[in-house]
């Protein structure tokens, strides 16, 4: 990890993407949004970084800013070599090719007008054809993602079913062949067996290409499944980063929480147990704070059954407390 109260997994020159002290903070009134409150990561070559919480925790805000859409209110992310932030408009559309987006509604994000040959090829339009045969590349590219050419090339996204519209969304992806893939809840709106479907599809692709990518999801499961590592995020910040194999070993309150609430039969078998008194997510109430008026000190706090004065008082920093996981509580041994 980067950044404050973090320790880096490689050297910088090994790694595709790194993130440092990421701040998005919006204006809402008279007062201001606290989206994304000093967040630091780094993404290997060829690894999936899942970004976990509940809804208004700032994954989306975080995934944007990463992208540069729109920049950060402060921070650094650099893409390989390069400094994003730092970049001028002209070089920073250059960069963002190396970059590319799926986001939760793939029907709304496909033109309807436009025809499936036309979508999955537009990037390429804007940038330049090169020597590539337009017509075979386009096959090539549905065919990688689970789609029959002939059926679906010339078909406008209404004429889709909402898992083929992903497929067309990460086919459009890839074809910029980019160094980082961000999928902002790409399965969230879609079926169960179809999740499944596209969540394969994501894994073949990463190996294939060696894509590193950002995976930004409130279910539990799906992340874990997906993840090599998973960093947990409560309202705008990082509580926990540790690997997806070790995730029921989690030490922050708020990720036992999130193992708490999910049912057994979704193969989480060894998540703490909600009903279990002497876990500490058992005991988790109240509502999530405002981001408008975060709470001092831990975030967290105010919904702790672990919380102190201190934690009001003084901020936790990320530490690591066992090989490769990384956690943000004054009580991790408590826990």
């Amino acid at each position: 990890m980067a950044g404050s109260g973090t320790a880096h997994l490689r050297p910088e020159a090994e790694r595709a993407l790194v993130v440092d002290d990421l701040v998005v903070e919006y204006p809402a009134g008279r007062g201001t949004v606290h989206a994304v409150s000093g967040l630091s990561l780094d993404l290997l070559p060829g690894e999936t970084l899942g970004i976990l919480g509940e809804s208004g925790c700032g994954k989306s805000s975080a995934g944007r800013a990463v992208m540069q859409l729109p920049p950060p209110t402060s921070g650094e992310v650099r893409l390989g070599d390069v400094d994003l932030t730092a970049l001028p408009a002209r070089r920073m559309r250059a960069a963002r090719a190396r970059m590319q987006l799926v986001l939760q509604d793939p029907v709304s994000a496909l033109n309807p007008r436009r025809r499936v040959k036309d979508l999955v090829v537009e990037g390429l339009e804007i940038w330049g054809w090169g020597e590539r045969d337009r017509d075979r590349f386009v096959d090539e590219l549905l065919s990688s993602v689970g789609l029959d050419p002939a059926t679906v090339r010339d078909r406008r996204p209404h004429e889709l079913s909402g898992g083929q519209c992903q497929r067309v969304c990460i086919a459009r992806s890839l074809a910029l062949d980019p160094d980082v893939l961000i999928c902002d809840e790409p399965v969230s709106s879609l079926d169960v067996s179809v999740q499944a479907q596209i969540l394969n599809l994501l894994e073949r692709a990463r190996e294939r290409l060696r894509l590193s990518m950002i995976f930004i999801a409130h279910d539990v499961a799906v992340v874990k499944n997906i993840s090599d590592r998973v960093l947990v995020m409560y309202l705008g910040k990082t509580c926990e980063v540790l690997p997806s194999a070790s995730l029921e070993a989690a030490l922050h309150p708020y990720t036992r929480l999130l193992l708490a609430s999910v049912p057994e039969s979704s193969g989480a078998e060894d998540a703490a147990d909600p009903a279990d008194p002497a876990d500490p997510a058992a005991a988790v109430v109240g509502e999530l704070p405002s981001p408008l008026a975060p709470p001092s000190g831990c975030r967290f706090r105010t919904r702790c059954p672990l919380a102190t004065e201190r934690c009001a008082a003084e901020e936790p920093v990320l530490r690591e407390v066992r090989p490769g996981q990384f956690t943000a509580c004054h009580h991790v041994e408590e826990s």
